[in-house]
This record gives C-alpha cells, structure tokens and sequence, in this order.
C-alpha cells in the first residue's frame, strides 16, 4: 500500500512529494539537534565515525534490494571520490560550526546553497544564467554578509565553518549531476565509507568513553540522516523541484524553533534580515532555473528509490 501511495503515477503524487519533503527537512533538523548535543561531549570525529555505522544499517539493505553493485564497475571513481570527500567535509564542519553557533545561524550558510551552486555551475559545468539570476546571486551574497555581521565576533571562526561547510555541500550538488548512472545508495556507501575512514583517523586523537545511550544516539544519526536523504529523494521524482524548492528553507524556521526549545538561543536581527534574503535570492534562482526546463532533467536528481 505504501509503495503505491509514494509511486510517481499516483494521482495524488504532488501532493505526498511535498508532504514527504516536509518529513524530511524535519527529519535533517531532527538530526541537527542532536548532532548539536552530542558535539557537545564527544569530538566531531567520533560522532561522525559511529554516525557512519548507522547509515551503513540502512544503505546496505537498500542497495541490496535495488540489486546495485556498489564497488563493481565504478562510475567516474575520481568524480566519486572527490564527491565523497567534500560530502565529509560538509557534515565535518556543520558538527564543528553546532558546537559554538546556534543551529538556525549555521542553517542560514547551508541555506545559501542555490547561489553558490549558480556561480560553481557557471564556472564548472560552463551553464549560463541570465543578468536576474546573477542579480539574485549577488542578493544572496549579500544576505551571507549580512548574516555574518562583521561588526560584530559573529564574524568569527565558526562562522567561517559554516559558510566553507556550505560551499563544500554546493559542490557536492553539482557533482551529483556527473554521477546520474549511480544509485542513491551506492552514493550514500561512497560518502559513509569516506566518512568512516576520515573521521576514523581524526577520532584516534579524541576518543572518549560513552554509554550505551550515547553510542545508540550517534548510530541514531546515521539512521536518521540516511531515511531523511532517502525521503527527499523520493519527493523529487513525486513532484516538480521548482515546487518543492521552498520547502527547503523550513530548515531555517526548525533550526529556529528547535534551538529555541532545546538551547535557548534566539537569533540576532542581522541573521534573522540576512536569512531572509538568502531565502529570497534562493527562491528567485530556483524560480528562473524552472522557468528555463519545463521538467527536471535526470542529472539534476538522485536515483529513484524502490
């Protein structure tokens, strides 16, 4: 029954892509939160190591089923690679960033996304945009200026981790569209065995006793993480990305809501203005890119899940 109601030719599809794009974003704020507290105790690179293992007891099975070989006959094992290193630096620096800024602060950097991805797409994948979107793109810069705050030790070294962390996750979007020809899965196998091997090293230096609590936790988010990712994907082949695109930046009212209830942070008036034209300019972009393709072409999505 499942299976039928999340299938692409369901009449009703529009309607649970978006409703499954809003478990999943939840699902990421979910997992923020509790990367937040347990970076808290335990070195980024532990969390990450065990986090690994966790989205190993979901990737595996899923890959399994969907019959993919994911060390058979690599795809662009450069692109793979490369792919799967920026991926951990991403994660390695949205944990480092949680440990000194509220979350809705490091969210805002990550929200940026869609205009890093327009200038590295330019430059990169030789696509072309149009004075509006360059327009926007320099909004969105602007807005990352502003969320900083110069004036103020907002403009600090966290700060600088959340906002090389986003550009690290941007990159990993436009290489995504290179790699059309492998699973979903297998490109979570990719990033979470980088991941392990990484952050497996780094945690030598830094590993701390925990309880059984704690390491389920850490495996939790890893199992979290990988059932979010997995849901996001399914949306996009349920619905167009021009509609779902908005949904993304639910992120930054969780990561506000949820830092609100769980540290007791409240965001600044300049990340609050900053955020809010990063959404803008990240709106306006998604909107002139579905304007130019009346459909989104595989490259731009992950491999369907069953």
């Amino acid at each position: 029954m499942l299976r039928n109601l999340i299938h692409p030719d369901n009449r009703h599809a529009l309607t649970v892509g978006i409703g499954l794009v809003i478990i999943g974003y939840f699902l990421f704020a979910l997992n923020d939160v509790v990367a937040k507290f347990l970076v808290a105790s335990f070195g980024v690179g532990q969390v990450l190591t065990i986090r690994a293992i966790g989205a190993f007891a979901v990737l595996v099975p899923l890959a399994r089923q969907q019959g993919e070989h994911p060390f058979r006959n690599v795809h662009r094992p450069l692109v793979q690679i490369l792919r799967a290193l920026l991926i951990t630096l991403d994660t390695a620096l949205f944990y480092a960033a949680v440990v000194y800024l509220p979350l809705a602060d490091v969210m805002t950097f990550y929200m940026a996304g869609p205009i890093y991805m327009t200038v590295a797409s330019h430059f990169l994948l030789g696509e072309r945009a149009g004075w509006r979107r360059w327009s926007a793109v320099l909004l969105g810069f602007i807005g990352v200026v502003v969320a900083l705050d110069p004036s103020t030790s907002a403009f600090s070294t966290p700060a600088w981790f959340a906002l090389i962390g986003g550009l690290a996750y941007a990159l990993t979007l436009v290489l995504n569209r290179s790699l059309a020809r492998t699973g979903d899965a297998t490109l979570g196998i990719y990033q979470g065995l980088a991941t392990f091997i990484l952050a497996g090293a780094a945690s030598v230096f830094d590993w701390r006793p925990f309880t059984m609590a704690e390491g389920a936790s850490m495996l939790l988010l890893g199992v979290i993480g990988a059932f979010a990712h997995l849901v996001v994907t399914r949306s996009l082949k349920l619905a167009p990305v021009s509609i779902l695109a908005p949904f993304q930046y639910t992120l930054l009212l969780w990561g506000m809501l949820f830092g609100f209830l769980f540290f007791g942070d409240i965001p600044g008036p300049n990340m609050i203005v900053g955020s809010a034209i990063i959404a803008v300019a990240g709106l306006f972009i998604s909107h002139r890119k579905a304007r130019k393709v009346e459909t989104v072409p595989d490259s731009d999505l992950p491999a369907q899940l069953p």
